[in-house]
């Protein structure tokens, strides 16, 4: 469990840089104390939780404390990444929140099997893409392993 005025070490996952501008300026708006670092695709996101190729420097790199971690990315994306990074005793225990565009429940039922710790549709409005980041991270500071949520998905499936 971290302390409110910890930096909370955060990994981002995106493809979209616009994406990455958003959750960014989120994080800003939040106030917590953080440190919010990007990768592209799913081999660079494992690549810097290895320590491999360019991020083998520890101290440069540190360990997340939460992921972000879009479905949806070149080279090796984000269902085959959340899959790996489980499969790693020494990361598992690592928070993962997909978040992601869809609004697939196979994608959610694979999220939540893989061992993700929360699948966030990505919202349209600014303010509930921070709310949204805000709660979910205090609970992580509080419960590193919180139990699985969807937020931002109607459960039920659309009417016809």
């Amino acid at each position: 469990m971290k302390s409110e005025n910890a930096v909370l070490n955060i990994l981002m996952a995106d493809d979209d840089e616009d994406d990455c501008i958003l959750v960014r300026s989120a994080f800003q708006e939040i106030g917590m104390p953080h440190d919010l670092r990007f990768v592209a695709d799913g081999e660079e996101l494992l690549n810097y939780l290895l320590h491999q190729g360019n991020f083998t420097d520890h101290q440069k790199h540190p360990r997340p404390d939460l992921i972000l971690l879009d479905l949806n990315m070149p080279l090796i994306d984000g269902r085959e990444a959340l899959a790996r990074i489980k499969s790693y005793p020494g990361l598992a225990p690592i928070p993962i929140l997909i978040l992601t565009t869809s609004k697939d429940q196979r994608d959610i039922a694979l999220s939540r099997e893989a061992g993700a710790s929360s699948f966030l549709s990505k919202p349209e409005v600014f303010e509930d893409l921070t709310e949204m980041l805000s709660r979910f991270c205090a609970a992580i500071r509080r419960n590193p392993q919180i139990p699985f949520q969807v937020i931002g998905c109607d459960s039920a499936p659309p009417e016809h």
